[in-house]
């Protein structure tokens, strides 16, 4: 057969492969790139938990603390053995 001939009938089976193959590689690159981008808002979303966990245990904390405080100050006011200026200094009260 004459070159002519076979370009012709292997030009479009050429071309045709070429476009799928296009077609498969950004396919490729599109699912790499959501992947990555999900990798990176879970990587985010994890950091974002820390964080806001640290803050809600030192406010939690804070507040556990207020009651003991007011607690405690309820109770010293209640003790009728206490002067009214308050408790006696000690030795390393002043320091």
């Amino acid at each position: 057969q004459e070159p002519a001939v076979i370009l012709n009938s292997m030009l479009p089976l050429y071309l045709n492969s070429q476009l799928v193959s296009i077609l498969y590689d950004a396919q490729a690159s599109e699912l790499s790139s959501r992947m990555t981008a999900m990798k990176a808002a879970t990587d985010n979303a994890g950091e974002l938990v820390k964080a806001l966990t640290s803050v809600f245990n030192k406010k939690r904390q804070a507040g556990i603390t207020a009651e003991i405080c007011e607690i405690s100050a309820g109770a010293s006011c209640i003790d009728t053995e206490m002067s009214p200026l308050g408790p006696d200094l000690g030795l390393e009260d002043n320091e």
